[in-house]
């Protein structure tokens, strides 16, 4: 039986005017964790070459536990301990103002 994974895979855009890191989330339907991490990432080193930056080798999958997505469908969570304040843990891991985001 196939189920959706989710699996996020860091890269490092090295043509760019200045380094950045990308985090792609990626679904992949599959027998279990390692068929979706071998297919996310051989995905992964086709998606860096063509973007013209390199996959870092970091791939981290989620199993859905469906075997169909709906709107709204997690594919991906990832559960970190931290005694941090909710403030400062978004400042720390996810809103350093070195992001990318928004409108140009």
């Amino acid at each position: 039986m196939t189920e959706w994974f989710g699996v996020r895979c860091v890269f490092r855009w090295t043509e760019a005017a200045e380094p950045s890191y990308e985090e792609r989330v990626t679904v992949w339907h599959a027998v279990d964790v390692d068929s979706a991490l071998a297919l996310a990432e051989a995905e992964a080193r086709e998606y860096a070459k063509e973007m013209g930056a390199a996959y870092v080798g970091l791939a981290q999958a989620y199993a859905t536990g469906n075997g169909e997505l709906l709107s709204g469908s997690e594919v991906f969570s990832l559960l970190r301990d931290s005694a941090l304040p909710p403030e400062e843990y978004v400042d720390r891991f996810f809103d350093t103002g070195d992001e990318h985001q928004g409108t140009a």
